[in-house]
């Protein structure tokens, strides 16, 4: 049952490779400023985070320059952010298409979750260009930064799948999945370093999977950070679980989808 599933996935695979470069055309078509919003919304937030907690309420940064530690989190969250309300409201706003021809459903949220790394590579452009102004190195380490791109995507399809098959019955989950990335924002050390989280609940802040993986991101792009690689190890764990866990209630909802989109 699962070969025949993923033969089916791959004899679709034109249209998942369809509806990528059309998420992609539709996200800066008529917009007056284009692809330039992938760059400023992460810039105009660390420049935000910089003077509010940076400059006025003294915010540690662990030896670096606050705009530099802000945005090396800021840009692996901002697409996690980004990719998974897009995700999340995937379906719906692909109502039409569902309606209409049969496909595997799962090509719908995963090409929203892959389009969004086209955000996430124009704004780390910003940052190596911040890292020359700052005067910091460029190392050989910086070469895992792809590989930590792949549980941020898996994570965002993980938890979109979830939340896209709960928007199709409960509409007004598109209203709640913004409040609930909002919180969890501040449950993830992006405004603030992880020394800063007494010992006690550290082991609790673990579970949350993007601070993993977050602050591997900055241990990769800052000088004089060691990976966590606990830290890291138990984030994957979550992550993986999460992505499976996703894809069971995925396929089990989606019979329904075409019947009550």
């Amino acid at each position: 049952m699962k070969n025949q599933w993923s033969r089916e996935v791959w004899r679709y695979r034109e249209l998942f490779y369809f509806l990528v470069w059309r998420n992609i055309k539709v996200r800066y078509k008529q917009a007056l400023l284009g692809a330039s919003w992938a760059i400023i919304q992460p810039f105009f937030m660390m420049v935000v985070f910089t003077l509010f907690f940076g400059k006025l309420a003294k915010m540690p940064s662990d030896g670096v320059p606050y705009p530099i530690f802000s945005y090396a989190a800021l840009l692996p969250w901002t697409y996690f952010s980004q990719s998974l309300n897009q995700t999340g409201n995937s379906l719906v706003a692909s109502q039409n298409l569902i309606t209409k021809v049969y496909f595997p459903r799962i090509i719908i949220p995963a090409s929203f979750a892959l389009s969004g790394l086209v955000d996430f590579a124009l704004a780390s452009v910003i940052l190596f260009g911040m890292m020359l102004f700052y005067q910091i190195p460029l190392h050989w380490g910086m070469l895992l930064l792809p590989l930590l791109i792949l549980p941020l995507l898996m994570l965002v399809l993980g938890v979109g799948m979830v939340f896209s098959s709960l928007n199709v019955k409960y509409r007004d989950m598109k209203h709640a999945l913004p409040f609930i990335i909002q919180i969890w924002l501040f449950i993830t050390p992006v405004i603030y370093p992880t020394s800063m989280i007494p010992e006690q609940f550290r082991k609790f802040i673990a579970l949350n999977p993007t601070v993993g993986l977050i602050e591997t991101f900055r241990s990769v792009l800052l000088p004089g950070r060691e990976v966590d690689w606990q830290l890291f190890g138990i984030s994957i764990a979550i992550t993986i679980l999460v992505l499976v866990l996703g894809f069971i209630f995925f396929r089990k909802t989606e019979k329904e989808f075409a019947d009550i989109i």
